[in-house]
């Protein structure tokens, strides 16, 4: 059982913390990962609307987690 609201803090961390967390699979949470990490790699060059769609991602990934989270 897993608390929907302990994933979607994860995921805020590091989205797919909270989608492995959360039962989701691990290949979901890898997915997640590797987006988030290159988006964090091509914004840490290019500042504003990189950013932008990566804090969209991170809200996204919470909620996904938070949603779809093992109850």
């Amino acid at each position: 059982m897993a608390s929907q609201i302990l994933a979607a803090i994860l995921s805020l961390i590091l989205p797919g913390l909270g989608q492995i967390y959360g039962g989701q699979g691990l290949t979901k949470g890898i997915i997640f990962i590797v987006i988030a990490l290159i988006f964090y790699a091509v914004g840490a060059g290019v500042y504003s609307f990189v950013w932008l769609l990566s804090a969209i991602f991170n809200i996204y990934a919470a909620y996904d987690a938070y949603v779809n989270a093992a109850d």
